[in-house]
């Protein structure tokens, strides 16, 4: 797998915090000779004598509180002399903070899936199986979109669903596909989708081809439209006879292509198979990520290297891998299927048949760079960027 050093939401806001702490203390770092100048300082106090005190060695007073602190500007000697009396509870420097938004993970922004969402379109309804190492059941970002699950490997997290991702994988793939536009976190290709977990991969994000096969199988029992595998292995007859099986159910099966490059014939299982859509992965230059197989089997690339998107633990991390890029085309087969595509035939071509030239030849992209405003037939000119296994077996693509 490849994989950039993951930078959590959880370690964002461990990191904040500290720059807090140091920003909010409530003692005053050594003035070095600097205690004239003048800055902003709260100050709690617990009686009157103490807020007299405040307002007599302020320069200006800024704010006064409902509760017993104000807000002064004053020199750093007037805020020492202050912490020392015993009226006072506290001086502070008055520090900043920032706000914590959602973010439009640069994939999202790329393939215009959110000029898509300003116009109303958001995948309503439509059923996505991710095929993986499960979802986490209450991720914020994901857990109002989830449907049904149903496990194939043990879990390993106690009194969690069976189908509870224990690796962060899948939940990373289900956030692109489909993560809500909450005002938090980030946001999906689609955002009012219907996610279900298949878990067919373990903690160490392995699993047998037959566990793959079932967990294949049961999505198209399930009559659910979209089955997004970012997993791959060697060939199998079992495997592509689930996928032929699939198929006839009218199953839009979408695969990483694999993270073999450089290379030029080398698309992995299953999205060798006739039955998948193959997807390679590409960075924020537009080029074809250097790890992203490639072969004649490519119908189309997206966004794979760099992702942000949620993980395991309701957190979020930067990952890269073909395993990122499948999920874009799977969220963006979702607004096809609720935009009225009826079919399997139908979704492939809507896909393929909007996809924008990036000048990627056809065995490194297929159609080329998946374009999803262009596809529901909305302008597409806004291509700015946002933020920011073994043989035999099913292994996750990272």
């Amino acid at each position: 797998m490849v994989r950039d050093p993951p930078v959590s939401r959880r370690a964002t806001l461990r990191l904040l915090g500290g720059a807090g702490a140091a920003a909010a203390t409530t003692g005053l770092a050594s003035a070095d000779g600097e205690g004239d100048d003048r800055q902003r300082y709260n100050v709690g106090y617990d009686r009157a004598s103490g807020k007299r005190a405040a307002r007599g060695r302020a320069d200006s007073v800024a704010h006064e509180f409902a509760f017993d602190a104000l807000t002064i500007e004053a020199d750093e000697e007037a805020a020492r002399g202050l912490q020392r009396r015993n009226d006072v509870r506290y001086v502070e420097e008055d520090g900043e903070m920032e706000a914590l938004g959602e973010t439009l993970p640069w994939g999202i922004d790329r393939t215009d899936a959110d000029v898509a969402h300003s116009n109303g379109d958001t995948g309503d309804g439509v059923d996505v199986a991710i095929i993986d190492t499960g979802i986490d059941h209450d991720h914020p970002d994901l857990a109002g979109n989830l449907g049904d699950g149903k496990a194939f490997v043990t879990t390993t997290e106690l009194g969690a669903p069976a189908w509870e991702d224990d690796n962060g994988h899948g939940t990373h793939c289900a956030g692109t596909a489909d993560a809500l536009d909450d005002s938090e976190g980030v946001i999906g290709v689609s955002t009012t989708a219907v996610l279900h977990a298949v878990k067919v991969l373990g903690s160490l994000g392995t699993g047998s081809t037959s566990d793959v096969a079932r967990g294949i199988e049961y999505t198209a029992d399930q009559g659910w439209e979209v089955a997004s595998l970012s997993l791959g292995g060697g060939a199998s007859s079992t495997l592509k006879e689930a996928c032929e099986y699939a198929a006839s159910k009218g199953v839009t099966l979408v695969a990483a292509a694999g993270n073999d490059g450089p290379c030029t014939d080398c698309v992995g299982y299953p999205a060798a198979y006739s039955e998948c859509i193959a997807v390679s992965a590409t960075n924020k230059d537009d080029q074809l990520a250097d790890f992203s197989s490639q072969g004649p089997e490519v119908e189309i690339a997206a966004p794979g290297a760099d992702v942000y998107s949620t993980y395991d633990g309701d957190s979020y991390e930067t990952l890269s891998g073909t395993s990122m890029a499948c999920p874009h085309v799977s969220g963006a087969a979702a607004q096809a299927i609720a935009n009225g595509a009826s079919s399997r035939s139908e979704v492939r071509s809507a896909l393929k048949n909007n996809a924008e030239d990036i000048g990627l030849t056809s065995n490194e992209g297929g159609a080329g760079l998946l374009d999803v405003a262009t596809m529901l037939g909305y302008d597409s000119s806004d291509d700015g960027t946002g933020d920011g296994g073994g043989d035999g077996g099913g292994g996750l693509l990272g």
